[in-house]
This record gives C-alpha cells, structure tokens and sequence, in this order.
C-alpha cells in the first residue's frame, strides 16, 4: 500500500502529528507531490499546487493565507480547527478585559522605572499609584459579537465575574446555543450592543460583513468611555476612525491581539503582539484536529470541519470507495449513479451532501472500480475531482 505524503508548512505540534498512523503516512517538509498539506500562519495563496493534492489542513481558524477558492474549484478540501484554541484565546480576553480596566500595562512600566530609587521607591509608589485607578469588571455591561465557541466560553465567564452580558450572533448554530449562559442577555441587532456597554469584544470571521464593523458611526453610538477588545482579526476594526475616537477619550481603552505601525502609535491602545492561541495546549489541540481531519479524509473520504465542502461521514462497510468532488448543481447524484450503471458497477451505500456551490459524493461497492469507471466519472459535467479509496 502506497503511503500518503503529507508536506509541513510550518513547525506542526508532535502531538498532532502523531495522529498520523506511520503506516499510512510520511510526512515533512521537503515530500514531493504531497496528497496534504500541514500549515499554521504560512501563506501559500500564490503557491503552485501538484495535481496530486487533495487536501489541505489550516491548525488554527484563520484561512486567509489559503487561497480558498481556488481550492474548491480544483476540489482540494480546506480544513480548519474551530474551537481548538477556544480556550486560549478566552483567557487572553479576560486578562484584556482587565487590562483595559486597570492600567496594568502602564503601572507595571512606571513601577520598573522606580528601580534606582533605593529606598524611596516604597514611598514614591504609594504617592504616585493614584494615577492608575481603573474601574472593576463587577456590575458593568459585557457586549460580545460573536457568540461560537470563544465568545460563549468568554459570555460564561464573565456572568461568573458579575458582569451584565449581551450576545449578538445572527448566525448562531444550535449546538452553540446550547453553550450559552442562560444569564446572556441575546439582542438582535449589534446596534443594542454599541449602546449599552461598557466592553465590547469581538469574536467574529472576517468578512465583507464584518469588515470594519468598528469605524465612525458604530463608535458614535458607543457609551463614552468604551472599553474595546479586538482579538478576532484586525480588519474588524477601522484604525484611523479607532484613533479618533481614543483621542477624543469616546473609547477609553482599545485592546488589539493585531499590532501595526497605527496602532502602535495610538493612544490608550495596548497592543498584544498575536498571542490568541500562542499556547502549548492550543497548538497541540489545533495540530490534532487538523490532522486527525486530513487523516479521514485521505483514507476515508470522511469530511469534518471544512471551510469550503460539507461535512460528510459514511461508514467503511464495503470494499471500495468512491470519492468525488464536484459543483452543486441539479441532478449531479442522478448522473452519478447513471454513469456508475453504465460501467455495471453495484452501489452498495451512496451518500450526497452540499455546502454553499459545492458538494461531495460517496459511493460503495463491493466491485473492481476500473479505469473505465473512472473516465465515465470524469465526463460528468461539474464533476471536479474524482478519486478510489481502497
């Protein structure tokens, strides 16, 4: 049995990587026509890829440095890891949200400047402190937009530290809600958000909806002295219109997980220089997922946490297993099983599922699936990829 190759993009977690069964896999940075690609931050929106990659594995959320569209039009599977590093960037939240309240960024670097005081600095701290104060989290107003796993997580928290919580997330799932505080107040419209509280925070994608859903006129429905929490994607929020509304102390605080020569100029702003998921356990936990996805699929033609196809699942029952890739359009599981007929091959178990302008077939049988079946296959219009799993 040919074993699959997997090609490393980045420094993927050990722990991840040994979900990929040795028998069935070699994997590193130098495999030539990968069936896979492994990658965290690194950019291959311009690379060139072999015919001979069917999927790639995103460890992390993030996939713009995956040119996603061209994926699916030549029927590669982009995976990502949603919730995998959930935990992580909820704690860093609550330490921003703190943050942002307490001058700590600011007391800490005043308090080392002390240091060749000697003596005196006991007493020229105890003078000076006065200048830091910042009010508690406890009985002030938490808006989170983006109510998926890391606002839920951060939503949970925060009814723990006495906080009022309003949610907003018009895309809500049903196994999200379930993950909800019962104390989260739902709106729905952001607009009750940019009203009513004292800390936003958003957990949202990036996209043409949310792309700078922070800029002039959502800050000037804000309370004065907003305190605003960014460690979503940095194009959420407008910088020039940020910086307007910090100099004319409308945001008291702005926290960013995305720092650049802007925001770092900026006042109030305290720049975290992206440590979301810069975690041991996240990186492990983005590693497993994304490769025990990339392992199924490889093997099984399974898909789960895909950006760009539908999460499909059979069962292994019979000997052989047709993949295929191809456009969502009408009548693609009729000319499937039509051009399967014509060959004479016996479908033992067939099941379709779409996402958005695509979909995936997956058939078994019991017969020998020739070459001949396959050419049939190919001559299906909207059929992008076809593949045998043995």
């Amino acid at each position: 049995m040919n074993k699959f190759k997997v090609k490393l993009y980045n420094n993927i977690s050990e722990v991840g990587l040994a979900r990929l069964d040795p028998e069935r896999f070699e994997y590193g940075p130098n495999v030539s026509e990968p069936d896979a690609i492994l990658l965290r931050s690194a950019d291959i929106t311009t690379a060139d890829f072999p015919a001979s990659l069917l999927c790639i594995g995103r460890a992390g959320i993030g996939v713009n440095n995956i040119p996603v569209a061209r994926c699916s039009e030549e029927g590669i599977v982009v995976f990502n890891t949603p919730g995998a590093n959930a935990n992580a960037v909820k704690e860093l939240a609550v330490a921003a949200l703190v943050l942002s309240s307490r001058h700590l960024v600011e007391a800490v670097n005043w308090a080392a400047g002390l240091k060749d005081e000697g003596e005196a600095a006991p007493a020229l701290i105890e003078k000076g402190k006065s200048r830091f104060v910042g009010p508690e989290l406890k009985g002030k107003t938490l808006g989170i937009i983006g109510l998926g796993a890391i606002g839920a997580m951060l939503a949970d928290v925060a009814v723990q530290l006495e906080m009022e919580v309003l949610g907003y997330d018009p895309y809500m799932t049903v196994e999200a809600a379930w993950r909800i505080n019962r104390n989260v107040k739902r709106v729905a419209d952001k607009a009750e958000i940019f009203a009513n509280c004292d800390y936003i925070s958003l957990h949202v994608p990036l996209n043409d909806e949310t792309r700078y859903m922070i800029n002039a006129d959502s800050l000037a429905k804000m309370k004065d002295g907003a305190r605003i929490i960014n460690l979503a994607r940095a194009e959420l929020v407008d910088d020039d219109a940020m910086c307007d509304a910090l100099k004319s102390g409308k945001v008291a605080c702005y926290v960013t997980d995305f720092p650049n020569a802007k925001t770092l100029s900026m006042p109030n702003t305290i720049c975290i220089p992206h440590l979301g998921a810069s975690t041991p356990e996240s990186e492990d936990n983005c590693a497993v997922m994304a490769a025990d996805a990339v392992s199924d699929y490889l093997c099984n033609g399974n898909i789960h946490n895909s950006v760009n196809l539908p999460d499909i699942y059979l069962p292994r029952v019979s000997k052989y297993r047709l993949c295929a890739i191809h456009r969502n359009i009408p009548n693609m599981v009729g000319s499937i099983s039509t051009a399967l007929a014509r060959t004479g091959l016996n479908i033992e178990h067939m099941i379709n599922k779409s996402k958005h302008s695509y979909a995936c077939t997956l058939v078994e049988t019991d017969d020998e699936i020739t070459e001949e079946v396959l050419e049939c296959l190919r001559k299906v219009p909207g059929i992008l990829r076809i593949r045998v799993i043995r």
